[in-house]
């Protein structure tokens, strides 16, 4: 199988290419599953850009982003495959009734009555995919045990139909917000990334990259505020795509700097629960001289 990428660096600015702001550490995680056909484990807060760099490689690359969206109770009918028994039934009672029940059961669990799910649809595709098994940590164990299955050797066992196995290796990104502690097994088969909140230089550079006509001034201003709030204990800090809300509705506004009073005015983009839109406000007014001097 030809390389996706050809280094390190290249990954960097492929993904800069696309509006992701990747540091070495990211690009050479990407880089490495590239090369070593292994799963990324992203893991951190939410709202720190995992889902996004899976689909920012999709992208660059050109490949069809595949997702697998977890959930407590998802099984192997909604992860990989399940047949289509209304169809099926439909065929069986279509049939004549003198029919061999083994050419009726070999009509019936073939390719056209099989639906496939996400990972099923990622190892059979024919052209170059990216699966994005997103927030792996709310699926229970069993399901989980699935997984680390599928990803193990590319392949999937229908007892009615055989072994499928890949016909290209996909990149597979899973991302897990750390709500329980994940398998050893599953960590192991997996290269590992962390994806903390971006620094306060970097989430400018990600407001300057991703906010058309905002100035170099309310930018800094803008990721020196978040940062500052990010420090609280608060039920939900914010998270990059909410800073970028906050920055676009800023804009719109026409803001060129922020007051205390457009910070308060506007704080409800950047927190959902009213106990820190109060904790914040109230740290605003303390402040002020630090956040708005």
């Amino acid at each position: 199988m030809s390389e996706r990428f050809e280094s390190v660096a290249a990954v960097r600015e492929d993904l800069k290419r696309v509006d992701y702001l990747a540091d070495d550490a990211i690009a050479g995680v990407a880089f490495l599953a590239d090369r070593l056909d292994k799963p990324v484990l992203v893991e951190g807060p939410a709202g720190t850009g995992k889902t996004q760099l899976a689909k920012s490689v999709a992208e660059m690359l050109g490949a069809r982003l595949i997702r697998l969206q977890c959930y407590e109770g998802i099984d192997e009918s909604k992860a990989l495959y399940e047949w289509n028994y209304k169809k099926q039934l439909l065929r069986i009672q279509t049939e004549d009734e003198g029919s061999d029940w083994d050419d009726v059961q070999g009509d019936i669990f073939s390719d056209e009555f099989l639906l496939t799910r996400p990972l099923l649809e990622a190892i059979r595709a024919d052209e170059p995919v990216v699966l994005l098994i997103d927030e792996v940590d709310r699926v229970e164990v069993e399901t989980e045990a699935l997984l680390l299955e599928v990803l193990s050797d590319y392949q999937v066992s229908i007892p009615e139909l055989g072994t499928i196995a890949a016909k290209q290796i996909p990149l597979v990104f899973l991302t897990s917000n750390n709500t329980r502690e994940l398998s050893e097994a599953l960590k192991r088969r997996c290269l590992f990334l962390h994806l903390d909140y971006p620094s306060i230089e970097r989430e400018k550079k990600i407001v300057l990259t991703k906010v058309p006509d905002i100035t170099d001034n309310l930018a800094d201003q803008i990721a020196r505020i978040v940062r500052s709030i990010r420090t609280m204990e608060l039920k939900k800090h914010p998270s990059v795509s909410e800073t970028l809300d906050w920055a676009r509705t800023l804009i719109l506004l026409g803001k060129e700097t922020i007051t205390e009073d457009d910070a308060k005015a506007t704080v409800n983009i950047l927190l959902k629960y009213q106990s820190d839109i109060d904790k914040v406000i109230k740290d605003f007014s303390s402040n002020a001289a630090v956040h708005f001097g």
